[in-house]
């Protein structure tokens, strides 16, 4: 499994969260398989509300699930499309997202969950 958190740094799992997915400067993934981590340059990070594009954002990485703080609802539905499982909570680092998912700890996202803007106090 491919597990992609969205990050304000590049420093692999030591990676702080950031608060929102589609304008976050970094993502990390990381493979539950292979141990490998990777950081991916979000060139979509300054986006109109609504257009952001998160599976564009994480293409041809493989990723399987995402976890994060906050995120739209079209993003949440945009991703769950393309088969990638979106899970959220209150993580400080990329490495607490990948081990809630790997302890099967984290909590699906549900529209009801979901930001309705930028400016959704996250």
């Amino acid at each position: 499994m491919k597990i992609c958190v969205p990050s304000e740094s590049n420093q692999g799992l030591k990676s702080e969260v950031y608060g929102h997915f589609g304008s976050a400067p970094f993502f990390v993934t990381y493979d539950t398989e292979s141990k490998k981590t990777e950081i991916i340059t979000n060139s979509n990070e300054h986006h109109e509300h609504g257009s952001c594009n998160p599976v564009a954002a994480i293409s041809g990485k493989g990723v399987d699930a995402v976890v994060c703080a906050g995120i739209g609802a079209g993003a949440m539905h945009k991703l769950n499309a393309a088969g990638i499982k979106v899970y959220c909570g209150d993580y400080k680092l990329a490495e607490d997202c990948v081990n809630a998912v790997i302890n099967k700890e984290a909590v699906e996202m549900t529209a009801d969950k979901a930001c309705g803007g930028h400016s959704c106090g996250h």
